[in-house]
């Protein structure tokens, strides 16, 4: 499916500027958990992916089965980048070792992971959370990459190979212009591209990761930035709501970015700035009824 085609195909004119405005790191701990939710249920947020193998992946399933209305997919994590807060695969760590430090845990950064994990282990577990995930009653709609790891040269088979073995549409952009795909992935882009194309899964045209890029006070200025610079096509907004706290300031260094995008992208603030920017958005729901049709 072209560019064009799917646009026409979800009911948009083929110039329009569509984005899927997704929330990430859902179920890493509880205050993603409040915050995701609450920017599904009250803001331009359309969707969300969950971290499957984090402590808290048990509370975000059970909100996502008790007869609420949410779109999430899969965050497909390969890494646990925090100081103190760590987790381990879900798979187990003897049965893929290659992807786990001296305590068990996830490697912190996606370059350790390139270098240890084979492929053969990266398989078994990124299947061990998608199965996860539909055993725990969600109603999966697309699969993602935390920190972009899964995007690397090395391991995107297996991202292409869960899509297709699950129908599930995936993140994957048509430009390489940030940090949600690896420069090396670049020498296989164009292939990839016209593959997934070629077998019915959309493609999207442009992104946007700047997402907790900012200092307090200029939040609004730049989430309307961001907003403004989508480009006519299926684009992917990224945010990651999350409610300010004790247990958020503990666990990451952005407690202010994602508690300001868990009220912008959760309230009319948000709805106005991508209006404002003649912006129409979408979930993934949508794209997997396409990829499934």
């Amino acid at each position: 499916m072209t560019a064009t085609h799917v646009l026409e195909r979800l009911g948009f004119e083929p110039d329009a500027t569509v984005a899927v405005v997704h929330a990430d790191d859902v179920g890493m701990c509880h205050a993603t958990n409040v915050g995701a939710f609450e920017a599904l249920a009250g803001g331009p947020a359309t969707c969300g992916s969950l971290m499957v193998p984090c402590p808290w992946f048990a509370e975000a399933a059970a909100w996502a089965t008790d007869g609420r209305e949410v779109d999430l997919g899969v965050h497909l994590t390969l890494n646990a980048e925090w100081a103190d807060y760590r987790w381990g695969p879900v798979a187990g760590r003897t049965a893929v070792p290659s992807l786990v430090d001296e305590r068990g845990h996830l490697f912190r950064t996606t370059a350790e992971t390139v270098r240890n994990a084979s492929v053969e282990d990266v398989a078994t577990e990124l299947r061990a959370q998608v199965d996860a995930a539909i055993e725990s009653g969600v109603d999966v709609t697309h699969l993602d990459s935390h920190m972009g790891t899964v995007l690397h040269p090395k391991f995107v088979g297996v991202y292409l190979a869960l899509a297709r073995e699950y129908r599930l549409p995936l993140f994957f952009p048509r430009v390489v212009n940030g940090v949600e795909l690896d420069p090396a992935t670049a020498s296989v882009r164009d292939q990839i591209v016209a593959e997934l194309e070629r077998d019915g899964f959309p493609v999207f045209d442009g992104y946007d990761a700047d997402s907790l890029g900012f200092g307090v006070g200029t939040g609004r200025a730049h989430n309307e930035r961001r907003s403004g610079g989508l480009e006519s096509g299926l684009n992917y907004l990224i945010c990651h709501p999350a409610r300010d706290g004790e247990e958020l300031r503990a666990a990451t260094d952005t407690p202010h970015q994602r508690d300001f995008e868990r009220r912008f992208y959760g309230s009319a603030d948000g709805d106005e700035a991508l209006a404002g920017a003649g912006v129409q958005t979408i979930g993934m729901r949508a794209l997997r009824d396409l990829v499934r049709s």
